[in-house]
C-alpha cells in the first residue's frame, strides 16, 4: 500500500510505503501535559538557599579540608548527601544515596587525594538499566589552581550547577519513571575532570546503558565580559564524532556521513526541541563544539568512555568571576560571588534539565541497530531492531526523521507505526540525512538516532 506525503518546504510529493494499513495503529500524543508542569517547577528561593549553603562552606577546593564540619571540601559532599537523603525521605525513600570516590594524584594534584562523588538514585520501573543523569561540579577554585587554603566561593563555578542538581531531584523524585534517573555532584573538575572519570568507570561496572549526561557547568550568569544581559538563552555543546569512533568507523563515515550526527549532537538537538517547547522564554543554542574553545567540561570523561553527553550552561560568560582571587583593582570586582548569579535564571536553566530527564526516563530507549540503504535507488530504505520484554512497555512505535544536509535541526518527520523497518519512496538517500526515534504511548520521544555506528546510542 502507498500513501503520498506533501513535503513541506521542500516543493515535491512523495510516496511513502507503510507495512500497515492506517486503521492498524493510532498515533499517540503530540505532548505529554506534565512536562509543561516540570518546565515551570524549580524555585529560584531554593536554588538560591542552595548556593549560598554551598557558599558558606568557604573554600570546597579538592584539595581543602575534609575533616572540619564547617569549611572545606569533606563539609560541602557530607552537607550535599544529607540533602539528597532529606530529598529521598520526603519520596518514601525513592532516592539510593551512595558514594562514588577513588584515590588519585596528577599534576594537579600532587599528593595522593581521595576525589569523592555524592550520588542520587532514582531506579526506573520497567527499564532501569537504561540511564540519563545530571550533574554538578562541587569544586571551586581561585587563580592558583593549588590554592586549597583562600576563600573561593565558587557560587557561579559551579554551585549552581549542584543547586540545580538537588532542585531537579526534588521536582522529579515526585514522579516515576521508566527509565533510571541518576543525580550526580562531582568533585575533582577543577583538578583534571577527575570525579567524571570516577563515576564513568563505576557506571560501566554497573552495567549502565547511559543514553543522556547533562552536565551543568555554571548556569547562573546573565551578564556577560562583553555587556550582554540575557535572561532567556542556554548553550548546549556537543561533540560532533564520538571520542570512541575506531578506524573502520571512521572510514564507513566518510563514505556515509555522520559527522554532525554523534549520540552527543541529537541529545543537544532533543533538548532544544522539549526545552523549547515546554520551558516559557527559553531559546537553546546550540554549539557544534565539544566545549568552550580549548576548554573542558565533565561531560568530556563520559565522552570518552562512550556515553553521550553534553554541556549545559549560561550563553555569556563573565570572566572576571572565574577562577579569581576575591579582590578590587582599579574599582572592578573580581571574583565568583553570590552577586553574580542570577537565580530565576538558574531555576530556567535547570527546568531545562528537568523536562530533558523526564522526557528521557519516560520514552522508550532510542532504537537500536539502525540500518539505512539507498544508493543509486529513488528509494531510501530504514530498519532497526524492537526491544523485546519490559523494556518494550512503554513503546507504542516509532518516528522516521529527515533533513537536508545543511539543516542544523530534523525538518521533517512521520510516523509508522510498531514497525522494524520503513520505505521512503522518491525521497533520495544522497540529498538528506536520516534517522529514527521510538515513541512511547504517552507520546514522548526518544532522541533521534543516525543510522550506523556514527550514531548509536
Amino acid at each position: 500500500m502507498f500513501r503520498t506525503l506533501s513535503l513541506t518546504g521542500l516543493g515535491l510529493l512523495s510516496l511513502i510505503s507503510t507495512q500497515h494499513s492506517h486503521a492498524e495503529w493510532q498515533a499517540p500524543p503530540a505532548e505529554k501535559h506534565a512536562l509543561y508542569t516540570i518546565g515551570q517547577a524549580a524555585q529560584p528561593a531554593r536554588i538560591e538557599a542552595d548556593i549560598t549553603r554551598l557558599v558558606g562552606f568557604g573554600t570546597r577546593h579538592t584539595l581543602s579540608d575534609t575533616q572540619s564540619q564547617q569549611r572545606g571540601i569533606g563539609a560541602s559532599r557530607r552537607w550535599i548527601e544529607a540533602e539528597f537523603k532529606r530529598i529521598s525521605k520526603a519520596c518514601g525513600n525513592c532516592l539510593e544515596v551512595i558514594t562514588v570516590a577513588d584515590t588519585v594524584s596528577g599534576p594537579r594534584i600532587p599528593e595522593p587525594t581521595e576525589v569523592v562523588n555524592v550520588i542520587a538514585i532514582q531506579r526506573g520501573t520497567s527499564d532501569p538499566n537504561r540511564v540519563v543523569l545530571m550533574a554538578g561540579d562541587i569544586d571551586s577554585r581561585v587563580s592558583d589552581v593549588l590554592d586549597a587554603e583562600s576563600d573561593s566561593p565558587g557560587a557561579n563555578d559551579n554551585a549552581s550547577g549542584v543547586a540545580g542538581t538537588l532542585e531537579a531531584a526534588r521536582i522529579l523524585s515526585q514522579y516515576t519513571f521508566n527509565g533510571t534517573l541518576v543525580y550526580a555532584a562531582l568533585s575533582g573538575e577543577e583538578q583534571g575532570l577527575y570525579g567524571g572519570k570516577i563515576l564513568a568507570e563505576y557506571a560501566k561496572l554497573q552495567q549502565w546503558h547511559i543514553t543522556a549526561v547533562l552536565n551543568n557547568d555554571m548556569i547562573g550568569n546573565i551578564s556577560g565580559i562583553n555587556g550582554v544581559i540575557d535572561n532567556r538563552t542556554a548553550r548546549v555543546f556537543s561533540e560532533g564524532t564520538r571520542a570512541t569512533e575506531t578506524e573502520a568507523e571512521a572510514k564507513l563515515r566518510r563514505f556515509t556521513g555522520g559527522e554532525v550526527d554523534s549520540p552527543s549532537r541529537n541529545l543537544a538537538r532533543y533538548i532544544k526541541k522539549v526545552g523549547e517547547q515546554y520551558v516559557p522564554n527559553l531559546s537553546v543554542m546550540m554549539i557544534y563544539r565539544l566545549d568552550r574553545f580549548g576548554r573542558g567540561g565533565h561531560h568530556r570523561p563520559f565522552n570518552e568512555a562512550g556515553f553521550p553527553g553534553v554541556r549545559i550552561m549560561e550563553a555569556w560568560e563573565h570572566y572576571d568571576r572565574q577562577h579569581q582571587d576575591l579582590r578590587t583593582e582599579n574599582g572592578t570586582a573580581y571574583g565568583d560571588t553570590l552577586s553574580g548569579v542570577n537565580f530565576p535564571y538558574a531555576a530556567k536553566l535547570t527546568n531545562l534539565n528537568a523536562v530533558t530527564l523526564a522526557a528521557l526516563a519516560w520514552a522508550p530507549a532510542p532504537p537500536a541497530e539502525v540500518k539505512i540503504s539507498g544508493q543509486v535507488s529513488a528509494h531510501t530504505h530504514l530498519s532497526w531492531a524492537q526491544p523485546k520484554g519490559r523494556a518494550a512497555k512503554a513503546l507504542a512505535g516509532y518516528k522516521v526523521y529527515w533533513r537536508l544536509t545543511t539543516d542544523a535541526e530534523w525538518r521533517h518527520s512521520r510516523y509508522v507505526g510498531k514497525v522494524n523497518e520503513f520505505t521512503l519512496n522518491n525521497i533520495v538517500i544522497d540529498n538528506y540525512y536520516f534517522g529514527v526515534a521510538a515513541v512511547g504511548k504517552d507520546g514522548t520521544e526518544s532522541p533521534v538516532v543516525f543510522p550506523g555506528p556514527a550514531g548509536a546510542f
